[in-house]
């Protein structure tokens, strides 16, 4: 009973994990944060985009 409780104390896998868990964490924080910054910039790219190719499907179904 006594190893068991010291393997079980000298066993750092969980806090490895933590540590990962916690890396994905700040990476996403710093992610949303990004993209929050360039919100409306990525809005209007993603606006002209998209009526870019709208007018190209418009264009290649008017023509026979």
């Amino acid at each position: 009973m006594l190893n068991t409780i010291k393997s079980f104390l000298q066993d750092e896998s969980g806090a490895t994990a933590i540590e990962y868990g916690l890396i994905a964490a700040l990476v996403s924080v710093a992610a949303i944060a990004a993209l929050q910054a360039m919100g409306n910039s990525l809005e209007n790219i993603f606006t002209i985009v998209s009526n870019e190719l709208e007018d190209a499907a418009s264009g290649a179904q008017a023509t026979p």
